[in-house]
């Protein structure tokens, strides 16, 4: 195989605070060239509309440093990334073709433009996928077929899969990828944002608890997502009430669930609600509480890399077995705990068994949960996708 440097192009919808670190870390890679040719132009201004939130969301950390990144005319009637026609790039092929690159790296199908790239593309240079789908949601049985023999077919129009965990690669398996077709390049986040070696973070969220009123011996869990069905907040909140003793419960974000939410705190005077953070504040959020809590029942809860951004804080967490990632990064009594999804009396086990091991205990979980996720490195994400290129275009078939 050549050692020349291969130009990668890779598309994406929109700039996201989850994946600018991987491409900054894919443009450092030693013999990767790297070009993103971002399909919803609309988002080109920096501040997009979350549907599930209900406003602007504008992040205050950097989205387009350190790679080099087109915004291609998207000309969609409703444009954005929540239908199929959402995005429609007629430009797109021939700026991905005028670039000359020997892969690209398609990032989710199931829009316009992603998969007419994919069947353009496909039988003429490498064409790689990643997604974090899974099939952990439960299915009637004539929709899981159906879906099976789409996602047949799509994925014939690829030559190498990217996983990022364990339930990602087996879906790929299920929908006929073979295995020496998918690579492993972990869903990471930049966890060295969220370390604190200055302590700053740490001081930060001390006068947070302090202001909520929250006692210094008290165990606090803590939820910081969107209040939506998905993430089941509502649940956590009815467990959490029925705990003994004084833990806390404090309750971070905004959306359709915020009225019913603010309710249940108003009633419990150990509930407390603060609204959505940006992601520069988060670093002190998640250290306000001692365990961080995930309960997502899905459907659609491909990952949850909150789960990411609190261990990296030092937290153990607590995560929903429908959470895509809970598998992988927990390690049940050690670094957190999995219940069963949409099961309260399971969560409220998880939080029992985190209320009986007290700050002191939970600090040295939280531990071990900061050296767990050092492994899931954005620099072992953006190695394992060098590997996928250089594999697919020397035609090498052994996995990674």
């Amino acid at each position: 195989m050549s050692d020349r440097t291969l130009r990668l192009a890779v598309v994406s919808t929109h700039p996201i605070q989850y994946y600018a670190p991987l491409f900054r870390a894919l443009a450092a890679e030693a013999g990767i060239s790297l070009r993103v040719f971002f399909t919803w132009s609309q988002a080109e201004g920096g501040a997009t509309f979350d549907p599930e939130f209900g406003r602007t969301v504008s992040w205050d950390v950097p989205l387009l440093d350190g790679y080099a990144y087109e915004f291609v005319n998207n000309r969609a009637r409703r444009p954005g990334t929540h239908h199929f026609f959402g995005v429609d790039n007629p430009r797109l092929v021939t700026a991905l073709s005028d670039w000359a690159p020997d892969a690209i790296l398609v990032f989710g199908w199931n829009l316009r433009s992603h998969l007419r790239v994919m069947r353009r593309f496909k039988g003429r240079i490498p064409v790689l996928f990643r997604g974090d789908s899974t099939l952990l949601d439960p299915r009637p049985a004539h929709r899981r077929l159906a879906r099976r023999v789409a996602l047949t077919w799509i994925f014939r129009h690829v030559d190498a899969a990217i996983a990022v965990g364990e339930a990602n690669r087996r879906y790929f398996l299920w929908a006929g990828v073979r295995p020496e077709r998918i690579f492993f390049a972990p869903h990471a986040i930049d966890n060295d944002r969220f370390a604190d070696p200055g302590g700053e973070a740490a001081r930060d969220a001390l006068a947070r608890r302090t202001a909520l009123g929250i006692p210094d011996d008290a165990v606090t869990f803590l939820f910081a997502a969107k209040f939506i069905a998905k993430k089941a907040p509502l649940m956590l909140v009815d467990a959490f009430a029925s705990l003994p003793g004084d833990p806390h419960l404090v309750m971070v974000g905004d959306g359709p669930l915020d009225s019913p939410i603010r309710e249940a705190a108003d009633r419990h005077p150990r509930i407390h609600v603060l609204p959505m953070q940006n992601q520069g504040a988060m670093p002190a959020v998640y250290r306000i509480g001692d365990t961080f809590v995930l309960p997502s029942q899905g459907p659609g809860e491909t990952w949850g890399l909150a789960l990411n951004e609190a261990m990296a804080c030092a937290r153990p967490v607590i995560g929903s077995s429908r959470a895509g990632g809970a598998g992988d990064l927990i390690r049940p009594g050690v670094d957190g705990w999995i219940f069963e999804s949409a099961d309260r009396s399971s969560l409220r086990a998880s939080l029992s068994n985190a209320l009986a091991r007290g700050r002191p205990g939970l600090r040295r979980m939280g531990h071990d949960a900061a050296e767990r996720i050092r492994g899931w490195s954005i620099d072992r994400a953006a190695a394992g996708i060098a590997v996928a290129v250089r594999r697919c275009h020397g035609n090498e078939t052994e996995p990674r």
